[in-house]
């Protein structure tokens, strides 16, 4: 037996806030979710993440770098 519901057979609305129990919605879907209701702030953690990682690859490189004879 089935029970009643309120919703069309159609299928969940697409721009439904929260997935229905049957659906299990991938980790890209959730961050993309995410990232569009914080907005700026989302942008501004990007923007400091992009920064922290060049400044780590630019650390590593300038501690790496090699010692040349005569210089």
């Amino acid at each position: 037996m089935t029970e009643p519901t309120d919703r069309p057979a159609t299928g969940p609305d697409p721009g439904a806030g929260q997935p229905t129990q049957g659906e299990n919605p991938s980790f890209t879907k959730l961050a993309m979710r995410n990232m569009v209701r914080k907005g700026k702030l989302s942008l501004f953690h990007f923007g400091l993440t992009a920064a922290g990682f060049f400044g780590f690859i630019v650390l590593v490189a300038w501690l790496g770098r090699p010692q040349l004879p005569g210089g």
